[in-house]
């Protein structure tokens, strides 16, 4: 029989299980929307991409706030044992500090948390030669459908580039492409993006940050009225009217034509019109807008340097409950999932993370030993696999 690295780049479409094939374990709800036309590509919500563009690609704050998590995550050092042995020489452990020729490992962990964090997706490929494991390549979730197999669970995945489409076939629940995602309450097969959840407060800060390039636009100032008192309240000609707006446009108007004076004919008067704060508190708007998206993608306001935030005492503290509470869960995350689909394959072994050089945790650290330290009913050997570490080898 083939080993699974050996069919992991095949791309024929799976066979129908034989009336002779052994049982195997299935859920019988699954089986419910696996009969919506199995062996069809199902795609990703549309709105995905145009989300990315004007989150990322346009908004500062989101931008920043993936660039904060995902290199965080990436800093982070995997430790891999074997029998509750740590296995510097494991195989794994070169593949992550170099997946492929493109990558190095820090670059591809970047790639895989952003895309989760932009899209709740992320799609990784194995790469075999002579039947052993050589690369990882994280692939564009864009580009990446689902084609659902007849029990409800994905039985291929379609990549898409141009015209151009491979298909990476699972066998015997044997997976070619790892896909992580986030928790989609209302969807089988994709994750669910944390920039969605701050969609609206996302809209209502680039709309501000619109609002403000336009009065940069027009003088930076609030615009005003040209007021005609001719005689007998006569009104401009048509003519008149046209040259007067021409004229406003291509010498008033404009971040360079900001403070010439205006001169004014007969008859014409400047009226300022101004805004209140209240009627248009756009700037305030904005900054709450600023949370809430840094909320939904789970990184401290003090952290971002958003005005406003008095939840943490000092940045310290605010940096310390960003790697508690979403550095450290999205790093276990990703590991979980790689010694899941790796295990198998690649013998038993556990991943985990190692977290004693992360200066922002330095203070938990350090009031933990200081804890199992005092600990007198506990041996130096106990006290150390408290703390994660193996016995002594003397």
């Amino acid at each position: 029989m083939a080993s699974f690295f050996s069919r992991l780049a095949r791309r024929a479409a799976p066979s129908r299980a034989s009336a002779t094939a052994p049982a195997q374990k299935a859920s019988r709800a699954a089986a419910l929307f696996g009969m919506n036309l199995p062996g069809l590509s199902r795609f990703q919500p549309r709105n995905a991409p145009e989300l990315i563009r004007c989150g990322y690609e346009r908004n500062p704050v989101v931008y920043r706030s993936v660039r904060l998590i995902s290199e965080a995550v990436a800093s982070v050092q995997w430790l891999v044992a074997v029998d509750d042995e740590d296995a510097p020489d494991h195989p794994l452990h070169a593949l992550l500090a170099r997946p492929n020729a493109g990558q190095a490992g820090a670059a591809f962990m970047e790639t895989i948390a952003s895309h989760l964090l932009l899209s709740g997706n992320a799609y990784v490929e194995a790469v075999t030669l002579d039947g052993a494991l050589r690369e990882f390549h994280a692939l564009r979730p864009d580009r990446m459908s689902i084609v659902p197999g007849a029990g409800g669970w994905p039985a291929a995945f379609d990549y898409r580039a141009g015209a151009d489409k491979l298909r990476f076939v699972t066998r015997d629940g044997e997976s070619p492409i790892l896909h992580l995602k986030i928790f989609a309450p209302l969807d089988d097969h994709y994750g669910f993006a944390p920039l969605a959840a701050a969609e609206t407060a996302l809209d209502i800060h680039n709309a501000a940050s619109a609002w403000n390039r336009a009065l940069l636009d027009n003088a930076a100032r609030p615009s005003g009225a040209l007021v005609y008192a001719g005689p007998d309240g006569a009104a401009l000609s048509d003519e008149q009217f046209e040259r007067l707006k021409s004229e406003l446009d291509e010498n008033f108007t404009g971040a360079r034509n900001a403070g010439r004076p205006l001169l004014l004919e007969g008859g014409l008067d400047w009226k300022a019109l101004s805004l209140s704060p209240k009627d248009m508190d756009f700037i305030d708007a904005k900054a709450a807008a600023a949370r809430d998206i840094a909320l939904a993608l789970g990184v401290p306001p003090m952290v971002l340097g958003l005005p406003g935030d008095n939840t943490y005492s000092n940045y310290q503290e605010a940096n310390r409950a960003f790697w508690r509470q979403t550095v450290t869960p999205f790093v276990r995350h990703i590991q979980a999932a790689f010694e899941a689909w790796l295990q198998p394959h690649l013998g038993a072994f556990t991943i985990a993370a190692n977290l004693d050089g992360v200066d922002a945790l330095a203070v938990d650290r350090a009031a933990e030993w200081a804890r199992i330290g005092a600990a007198e009913f506990l041996t130096q050997d106990e006290k150390r696999e408290a703390l994660g570490y193996g016995p002594r080898k003397d």
